[in-house]
């Protein structure tokens, strides 16, 4: 029945495909259209902040602009907001369109063998390589260098023409004039920080619709945002400790304490700084590796961090860097509102090698990519702790199910594993956040995938797997070689070949893929028959409070993002507005010397809060009452009801156990004992125009093969790393 589904909402996929092909050539040209605009808003956008440190922008274009957008209804921030918050809002919004346009007339074409081998194509693929291997930024590739160069080019040239405007300003002299030159220093040291916070929050944004559109993905940017807090943290760190040895020269060490009712306020710029070193500190790779609840913890304070900043600069400066944070705070929220919800777990399957692939049901209308990422919560282990696993299964082949697997690694997962694997518990209560992943599916562009596997990082080529069996029989598609090169410390790894099938035995065969696969168990040179046993499957009985996983904002999810951004901003400049024309202008007049500016900024971050708050909410609320039907037919569907005993731990075990597939994955598997593979060799050995090679495992086996891909020796290897660390 299962198949006779999937292959029926295949053809009505194939029918809306060709549908959408009719119409595809004029929806193309509207995403032209909006990809222009939001190029040039960018571009423009990117010109601000390159003038900003100019005397032209401050004595030109700021005054002019001052002197146009200053009103009584917005204030003295009018500039700040129209230049700084609302470009990149509007990308945002506008960017949602574009994806949301993208996803509904997505299919499965493979590109041309001219576009492919196109001359563009040669020189972005080298320019994709990794240069840079070992080292403290990981595998960065050429793209990603000169990104970071010319990043690092403008910081540094902000900082050069801030000093420069700065110390002609001075107009002491004498022995007195280094001072004066030491301030106007550690001061544009905090303005070059700014940009660097400014854009801090959208690499960790995780249902972000900016990123997307440069082609990246949250969990591919971590370490874009791990740059940025260092350099951020550098360069605050100099401001703020900078001016301790200048008080003291002064003889105005009192200035510590100060808090101005309208200017700059010290204590809380000292108060944003303390928290950010402690957060900064728990940064340092020992702490975030083997005491990552400090890690985890302490990064909350970033909130304080955020806020004490706003006290310290100013609501009218803070919309400089709001933007980032802005959208960071309405993705959060909606990650509150999803985790609030328990999931339905259905099954679990136990492996010899101490990992545990959990199935959860989920509504059809969630679809994902393969190399998606889940956080998952477990309150009875932790109520504040939360794991991201890669997805493991096809959102195509299994429309009513998604997995994850997790390894035995660290006391939560050990935790779960004996949890799952005991006869204790016949129900677990869990949270999810996602899944999250990348916005197309790029995999059929190449002739063949090579994909290079350490340990239990084999789980996201399990997804792209069964997205790729699922193109070749439903869909029909031509599908690419595929070569499987795992590694295992011990032969019991090789057990988790066989979720490379859904545990539903699916009638999809492999034989359909040219997929080969070599492993090779390392540290054993005698075969041993643990990696022939089954995994064992385990049924959890069903709660009526628990929901199958479902799009947070349903099935226009893109088009609802973008709307609440444009109401949520719309409501908190209507009602920054009225505050401003018939409260704050009547006391200040514009002057900002009268009324208190800690009171401004609290008012004004109620607000936004508030208007975020009822924005996101009422997207959430609307979506979660059109999804109850489906979750009602779900919750209903055969085999929900008890039809065992309470005492039994296999519940339902006996509809589906005779389902699974009778010839094991591992029959067709080449094994190699006691050895590592020759990856250098292997990989040359590939054929094709376009071979794309996929690592996903320890940090020294990506290393290894990025440095082979990068060497340049051969021009066909396209490289691409997976991984939650960089």
């Amino acid at each position: 029945m299962a198949d006779t589904r999937i292959e029926r909402e295949a053809s009505t996929k194939n029918n809306n495909n060709n549908n959408n092909n009719n119409g595809g050539g004029e929806v193309k040209e509207v995403m032209k259209v909006i990809m222009v605009v939001l190029t040039v808003v960018m571009l423009g956008y990117l010109i601000i902040w390159i003038v900003m440190p100019t005397n032209l922008y401050k004595n030109n274009w700021k005054t002019k602009m001052s002197a146009t957008l200053t009103s009584t209804y917005f204030g003295t921030q009018g500039t700040s907001l129209l230049i700084f918050t609302f470009p990149v809002l509007f990308i945002a919004i506008l960017g949602s369109v574009y994806l949301h346009l993208g996803k509904k007339y997505v299919d499965y074409e493979v590109p041309r063998k001219e576009e492919k081998s196109s001359s563009t194509s040669r020189w972005l693929a080298k320019w994709r390589r990794p240069v840079l291997v070992r080292g403290p930024l990981g595998i960065v590739s050429g793209v990603e260098l000169s990104f970071l160069l010319m990043f690092i080019a403008f910081l540094v040239w902000s900082l050069t023409v801030y000093l420069h405007v700065g110390y002609s300003k001075i107009k002491v002299k004498g022995n007195q004039r280094w001072l004066y030159k030491w301030e106007a220093t550690i001061f544009r040291l905090g303005l070059t920080g700014n940009i660097c916070l400014s854009m801090l929050f959208y690499p960790v944004t995780r249902g972000s619709s900016i990123l997307p559109l440069l082609g990246l993905t949250s969990e591919g940017s971590i370490k874009y945002h791990i740059w940025l807090g260092h350099l951020t943290m550098a360069l605050f760190t100099a401001h703020g400790l900078g001016y301790i040895p200048l008080w003291l020269v002064a003889g105005e060490i009192s200035e510590a304490l100060n808090w101005s009712k309208t200017e700059v306020s010290n204590v809380a710029g000292e108060l944003s700084l303390f928290f950010g070193l402690i957060l900064w500190a728990a940064t340092y790779p020992r702490i975030r590796r083997k005491c990552f609840e400090i890690f985890f913890y302490t990064h909350y304070l970033y909130i304080i961090f955020v806020v004490f900043f706003f006290f310290h600069v100013g609501i009218g400066y803070a919309f400089y860097m709001l933007p980032g944070f802005y959208l960071f705070m309405i993705d959060r929220y909606l990650r509150f509102l999803q985790s609030s919800q328990r999931v339905r777990l259905l099954s679990a399957r136990v492996l010899s090698c101490e990992a545990l692939e959990l199935n959860f049901a989920k509504s059809t209308s969630l679809s994902f990519n393969p190399t998606s990422i889940m956080f998952v919560n477990v309150p009875s282990i932790s109520k504040m702790q939360w794991h991201p696993f890669t997805v493991s299964s096809s959102s195509n082949l299994e429309q009513d199910k998604i997995s994850v697997v997790i390894k035995v690694d660290g006391k939560w997962t050990r935790k779960l594993y004996d949890m799952v694997s005991s006869s204790s518990i016949d129900r677990l209560q869990v949270s999810v956040e996602g899944p999250y992943g990348p916005a197309s599916n790029h995999f059929l562009r190449h002739d063949t995938l090579v994909m290079v596997s350490g340990g239990s990082g084999i789980t996201p080529f399990i997804s792209i797997i069964q997205e790729l069996l699922f193109a070749s029989t439903t869909m029909k598609c031509q599908t690419p070689k595929i070569l499987l090169i795992s590694s295992f410390k011990k032969s019991s790894g090789l057990s988790m070949l066989n979720l490379l099938l859904p545990l539903n035995g699916t009638s999809s065969d492999l034989s359909t893929l040219d997929l080969q696969i070599k492993a090779y168990v390392t540290k054993e040179k005698i075969q041993s028959d643990d990696y022939l046993k089954q995994p064992q499957a385990i049924w959890f009985k069903p709660n009526a409070s628990d929901s199958p996983i479902s799009p947070s904002l349903g099935k226009n999810g893109w088009l609802w993002l973008g709307a609440i951004i444009a109401s949520s901003f719309l409501g908190f400049l209507i009602f920054m507005g009225l505050l401003t024309q018939y409260y704050i202008y009547p006391i200040d007049h514009n002057t900002n010397d009268i009324f208190p500016s800690a009171a401004r900024t609290i008012y004004y971050l109620l607000i936004l809060c508030g208007c975020m708050v009822m924005a996101a909410s009422g997207a959430f609320l609307w979506n979660k009452k059109r999804n109850a039907t489906e979750t009602k037919q779900i919750m209903n569907m055969e085999g929900i009801t008890p039809q065992a005993t309470p005492e039994s731990r296999y519940y339902n075990a006996d509809r589906e156990l005779e389902s699974l597939p009778h010839q094991s994955i591992l029959e067709s598997t080449e094994i190699h004992f006691g050895q590592r593979p020759d990856l250098k060799k292997l990989l040359f050995d590939c054929k094709g125009s376009s071979v794309g090679v996929l690592v996903s495992g320890p940090a020294g086996l990506r290393h290894e093969v990025a440095a082979i891909c990068g060497a340049g020796l051969v021009e066909n290897l396209h490289f691409e790393s997976i991984s939650f660390s960089w």
